[in-house]
């Protein structure tokens, strides 16, 4: 089984179990990992990793082996580090991440039987954004605290969903397409994101986001969607309730000011968006953290 070596100057790191799948003893392993400010050190692994930001946004400088990588990362925000690669994180702040590592074996595994049987690489990539990932690794932390309630024939098959995913978009067989078909170029929408992201409490519109972003409202909301997945105004709201989810974690001001600070002009507006896409309400949520 690997067992990763990760320090902290302060927080210890919360882990939780590792995922088996029979004779794959290697097939998938699930961190939940919370700490900083400081440093967090990781030497080179056998498995590539695959590290979520699961926290409020942060300033931060990374390294995978040479490569470097300095700015905001926040929620959803995606690290892939390759095998045989140390890795490096300076936080200002707190930071989580849930950090999901994908064996050797399972990844020949897909990878010969989706034909390939050339030695594969895993690229190195800095926060980007791959919705497939991000909904597996959300479903697995959700299965690992709840206890594994579905089972091993479900854990197999999102750590086989991983690995396909991995081989598909970040690897040497197709590595990374400079933007999505007929969407705006990857660095393009990174500055959009980030420019919500910072900016979430403000009444944000078509028209500011695309000022912002130096291009047409037009051609930012197709463009958007097609790159994203969603349309603008459905990933601000998105991003507001899960900054809403984190502020009610933490149980320090209330739901109303939360609404407020993370751009609801009512914490009514917030409760219906939250259950929408949560599926619980800011009180439950506010209340199972005390």
């Amino acid at each position: 089984m690997i067992a990763p070596i990760i320090t902290f100057p302060s927080k210890a790191m919360t882990c939780v179990e590792p995922l088996d799948s029979g004779d794959r003893s290697d097939a998938l392993r699930v961190v939940l990992r919370s700490g900083g400010p400081g440093v967090v050190e990781v030497p080179e692994l056998e498995v590539p990793r695959i590290a979520i930001y699961a926290g409020r946004s942060v300033r931060m400088d990374c390294r995978h082996g040479v490569e470097s990588h300095s700015g905001l990362a926040f929620h959803g925000d995606i690290d892939i580090i390759p095998d045989g690669v140390a890795s490096r994180w300076e936080m200002r702040e707190v930071d989580t991440a849930l950090v999901l590592m994908v064996g050797r074996h399972l990844l020949r595994q897909v990878a010969e039987e989706s034909g390939f049987t050339n030695c594969i690489e895993i690229r190195s990539h800095f926060r980007i954004r791959d919705a497939q990932i991000e909904h597996l690794g959300w479903a697995l932390m959700a299965e690992a605290q709840q206890g594994y309630p579905s089972g091993r024939l479900y854990l197999d098959s999102m750590a086989t969903a991983l690995a396909v995913q991995l081989l598909r978009n970040h690897s040497s067989v197709t590595g990374m397409r400079s933007q999505p078909d007929g969407g705006m170029p990857r660095h393009k929408l990174r500055h959009v994101q980030s420019y919500i992201e910072e900016n979430l409490r403000s009444d944000l519109s078509l028209h500011t986001i695309a000022v912002a972003a130096g291009m047409s409202a037009s051609h930012l909301k197709s463009t958007f969607r097609k790159a994203a997945g969603m349309p603008v105004h459905q990933y601000v709201i998105r991003r507001r309730v899960e900054r809403a989810a984190l502020l009610l974690r933490e149980g320090k001001l209330p739901i109303s000011q939360i609404a407020a600070d993370v751009g609801f002009a009512h914490q009514s507006h917030l409760a219906m968006h939250m259950n929408r896409l949560l599926g619980t309400s800011p009180g439950r949520m506010s209340r199972s953290t005390e």
